[in-house]
């Protein structure tokens, strides 16, 4: 069984996801909750880290399984085969994206180019630089990993 990535309709994460699970399929769609503000009324609301795609783990037989779930487009390709994720890269986002609360470090304090670690979770200790700040996450880059990851505040310290 090996983890491979979907591109998804926008806004149709968490509607692909639920369709997945519904035929059996093991699937991880991480969201996270958020309050959103319309004219009229405030409402928590479930909104996915990552917009635009879905993993699912299948034998590579079945992947055609899912083309029959509306809002899929089509799979993920590198190098023009299907991407496949890796079973510890996969543990290590599950670890990361489903543990703790948003919000602790005033975003006032950070700039560009900032040097910060992280202080839970599995990239505890990890050294990165901030690339981008947004209200309640910091898009950073982790040079020794290669990586470009978006992080809550709660979970980095300058």
């Amino acid at each position: 069984m090996n983890w491979y990535v979907l591109y998804i309709r926008p806004k149709w994460e968490l509607k692909v996801y639920q369709a997945l699970l519904e035929r059996g399929i093991e699937a991880y769609c991480p969201v996270y909750t958020t309050v959103r503000q319309w004219s009229d009324r405030r409402k928590k609301v479930r909104v996915p880290y990552i917009n635009g795609y879905v993993f699912v783990r299948l034998q590579e037989t079945e992947r055609n399984r899912v083309f029959g779930i509306p809002g899929i487009k089509q799979y993920v390709f590198w190098q023009g085969k299907p991407a496949r994720v890796q079973e510890a890269e996969m543990r290590l986002m599950k670890s990361y994206l489903d543990g703790g609360t948003a919000g602790a470090i005033p975003i006032e304090r950070l700039k560009l180019a900032d040097e910060v670690s992280f202080t839970g979770g599995i990239l505890m200790g990890r050294k990165a630089y901030v690339e981008k700040i947004g209200k309640h996450t910091v898009q950073l880059v982790l040079p020794v990993l290669g990586y470009r990851i978006s992080a809550r505040l709660a979970d980095i310290v300058c």
